[in-house]
């Protein structure tokens, strides 16, 4: 077994679409990136604006839920934690509910956000992200199951909380790390304490 699957997983070259409802059309010129919510300076970003950022290139196995996993693609876009640093999150956030064109939402872990290898991605393997695939620009998370990687992004919005979003408010996990299998939830959602957590949360 390749040591980069994670268990239960099998490996494919081809790489699946898979989309819960119809595929947002947003043209380049229409998208706006907003972050809000529990930051010191709300950010709305036009595709030219996020162009205009550091731009970082990286390959990186995506593994979907459903139990196959796709090795080395190569993505390319702009860390969240670069957009996070400039919105500066207040003490208190410690999670974050990503929004999607078409009513999509799906949660995140601050600490997640901030890791290096996620993305706002908008190429892949060189080329513009395709709107089936979450063009023009789409979360990239390689370390969690793809359901977090949110297709069409258009807000972060930090909480003191966590707050689900559309799959796991139907039973998915509220974290997803394909290496312990976090596929379906079992037992009740620590929302107590992340909130205890943010209470609790150093001054910066």
């Amino acid at each position: 077994m390749d040591p980069r699957v994670p268990p239960g997983q099998f490996v494919t070259e081809r790489f699946p679409i898979l989309t819960y409802g119809e595929t947002p059309r947003i043209a380049k010129e229409a998208w706006r990136l907003e972050v809000t919510g529990l930051v010191e300076t709300p950010l709305v970003l036009t595709y030219e604006d996020l162009l205009a950022r550091p731009q970082v290139e990286l390959t990186r196995d995506f593994h979907c839920v459903t139990r196959w996993s796709r090795l080395d693609v190569t993505w390319k876009g702009v860390r969240t934690r670069d957009l996070l640093e400039e919105a500066r999150p207040r003490p208190e956030a410690v999670a974050a509910l990503v929004e999607s064109y078409g009513g999509y939402t799906t949660n995140l872990l601050l600490e997640d956000l901030l890791r290096e290898d996620v993305l706002l991605a908008h190429t892949l393997f060189g080329k513009p992200l395709p709107p089936e695939r979450g063009g023009p620009v789409r979360f990239l998370v390689p370390h969690l199951y793809a359901w977090k990687s949110a297709k069409w992004v258009r807000r972060i919005v930090l909480l003191d909380h966590l707050e689900l979003g559309f799959w796991e408010r139907l039973g998915y996990h509220w974290r997803g790390d394909p290496w312990k299998e976090e596929r379906f939830q079992e037992g009740p959602v620590p929302a107590h304490r992340i909130r205890f957590a943010a209470r609790n949360k150093p001054e910066r």
